[in-house]
């Protein structure tokens, strides 16, 4: 003890290479933008995952593409699913089964791009 007061001993510790260090950022950058990624889609998540394209071979979901439609905005009608918001028919054929079970829109800069519809519904 000098003059009443603790000698701390200072760590001789060498400061992390610039490399490790760059390393380190890197890395942690890749995870925050991976799990954002993942909760940028949020329940529409899944066909993002699976990868889904319309008959022109167009990817179906970019981030906040898609949406969830509830039973009473989807009419079945002779010529195809009437989508009630939209005014919009979509052919039997341009419809992909849905594995939740739910009707789901995707669309890019408000053209549609891919319609799901529960399995069964036609």
């Amino acid at each position: 003890m000098m003059n009443g007061l603790h000698r701390h001993r200072s760590l001789n510790r060498e400061p992390m290479p610039l490399g490790i260090r760059l390393l380190l950022a890197v890395l942690l950058m890749w995870i925050a933008g991976s799990v954002f990624a993942a909760l940028a889609h949020g329940p529409a998540e899944w066909i993002n995952r699976g990868q889904y394209k319309n008959s022109a071979g167009e990817l179906c979901c970019g981030e906040r593409d898609c949406f969830e439609l509830a039973d009473s905005d989807v009419k079945i009608t002779a010529a195809g699913y009437f989508v009630v918001p939209f005014k919009e028919t979509i052919p039997f054929h341009e419809a992909t089964p849905s594995p939740d079970g739910k009707y789901w829109r995707c669309q890019w800069g408000g053209v549609r791009k891919c319609f799901f519809a529960p399995p069964g519904s036609t």
